[in-house]
């Protein structure tokens, strides 16, 4: 199954999206995962000049790339946030975070995500990556007790906020693909089925499979696709590494920095940590799974122009080797 090899471009947005074009050219990437942040793609400049899009294309043109898929997830990290605080401020555009006052910041940002909907199509794209929020993530301790009616009330609130943000993707017929991840709405097995219940299982909305922050909660990723098999609507390759237990590095990683030796599990380099990488493509493959796969390149231990492209030659040997079943079908079946 021939399938594109794209580079996240998050972890790159301190460079000009033309050098991280060269960058991913040289190294051998089909295209592009783009971020909306940086100068890689601007929603509100998207839709404000006709020319802006234009430009983008002729840039991925003229380094022989491609861009299947574009993600807003720090927006979308807003969306339904509580609290929304100082750290948003950090991450979000100036014009979303405004006065800071925190209904207002999620109201912006989730026209904002309506609006990367629409800056997609004008792209050509037809699926976001992105997150949700999380109005209930805070309570995740269960202490002081939660009461089960606010757990519900959480995922009521996730269903108010984004079903009028999904009717948007279905008008210009684009998808979301939310990542399950710790502090979104959806961030483990059972939480990703509760989430897909509260919006009806509608279309517009699936899944960014990201193995990375499944490894760290002991969930077995492979399996997770096998099990949401229609809902993965993108692929997203990102590494992590579970650290030996010694008694002291506990799995919550005690507010240490990345690369801390001290923390519990930290994201390496894609091929280098405990992700099954083999058995995740089979059941990849297993699924039918043709979309981009996505090299989301983080390791704070190590040197980024060394890791991208070493994860490319991995990545792609995982596509070379493991065949998608009806091929293997077909080879023995009788004329």
């Amino acid at each position: 199954m021939t399938r594109p090899v794209t580079l996240f471009t998050g972890q790159w947005a301190d460079l000009p999206f033309e050098e991280v074009c060269r960058l991913a050219s040289e190294w051998g990437y089909d295209g592009l995962e783009i971020a909306c942040w940086g100068d890689h793609f601007e929603v509100d400049k998207a839709l404000a000049d006709d020319s802006y899009v234009e430009r983008k294309k002729e840039t991925l043109a003229k380094h022989n790339l491609g861009v299947w898929t574009i993600s807003n997830h720090l927006v979308g990290q807003a969306v339904c946030d509580h609290p929304i605080d100082e750290r948003h401020k950090g991450i979000l555009p100036a014009r979303i975070w405004g006065e800071g006052e925190p209904e207002g910041v999620r109201q912006r940002a989730a026209e904002e995500i309506k609006n990367t909907a629409r800056a997609a199509a004008a792209l050509g794209v037809t699926t976001v990556v992105g997150f949700t929020g999380s109005p209930i993530w805070h309570t995740l301790a269960m202490f002081p007790p939660v009461p089960p009616s606010m757990i519900e009330a959480g995922y009521a609130d996730f269903a108010d906020r984004w079903n009028p943000i999904l009717d948007v993707f279905d008008e210009v017929g684009v998808r979301f693909a939310h990542e399950v991840h710790p502090s979104e709405i959806a961030y483990d097995y059972h939480t990703t089925v509760r989430t897909l219940e509260a919006i009806g299982h509608r279309p517009a909305f699936g899944l960014n499979w990201d193995p990375s922050h499944m490894v760290w909660q002991d969930l077995d990723p492979a399996g997770f696709i096998l099990d949401f098999a229609d809902r993965i609507y993108h692929v997203d390759c990102k590494d992590a590494r579970v650290a030996t237990r010694d008694g002291r590095r506990g799995r919550l990683s005690s507010h240490l920095a990345w690369a801390d030796p001290r923390r519990g599990w930290d994201f390496v380099s894609t091929g280098r940590g405990d992700v099954p990488w083999e058995a995740c493509f089979r059941a990849l493959n297993h699924i039918g799974y043709d979309g981009p796969i996505s090299i989301e390149w983080e390791d704070a231990g190590m040197d980024r122009l060394h890791g991208a492209p070493e994860s490319l030659a991995y990545i792609r040997s995982l596509n070379a080797i493991t065949p998608p079943a009806a091929a293997f079908d077909a080879a023995f079946s009788s004329e």
